[in-house]
């Protein structure tokens, strides 16, 4: 009997193998921190790799290296902030709560006086 696989997620899922940094914390539990390499992604979600299974319901940070730079010469971070909601087999799924795209070492811009 073949089973039908009915897809039950309301965002589109993007196979994506960037690598990121990630920090977990927990209420009475001192803080995890690891690097790792995403999945995949969604607009409500993230995926990575993750040799230890972490505690479903912590709250973790990722900053994700995204593959293109500000004005060619600055790298740009995914910063993502969530809960855990899976974790088994080398697989940590993520719901967001936040997230967005960040220049962590732009130079501040100069204001050019004129004489």
């Amino acid at each position: 009997m073949k089973r039908t696989i009915v897809e039950r997620r309301a965002n589109k899922r993007y196979e994506l193998r960037f690598p990121l940094r990630y920090r977990i914390s927990q209420k009475g539990v001192t803080p995890y921190a690891g690097i790792s390499l995403t999945l995949d992604l969604s607009a409500t979600g993230i995926a990575f790799r993750c040799r230890k299974p972490l505690p479903v319901g912590s709250h973790i940070e990722l900053l994700v290296d995204w593959p293109t730079k500000y004005r060619d010469a600055y790298p740009i971070e995914l910063h993502v902030t969530g809960f855990v909601v899976r974790s088994a087999n080398g697989r940590t799924a993520v719901r967001m709560t936040s997230h967005r795209l960040r220049v962590p070492e732009a130079p501040a811009q100069t204001a050019h006086a004129s004489a």
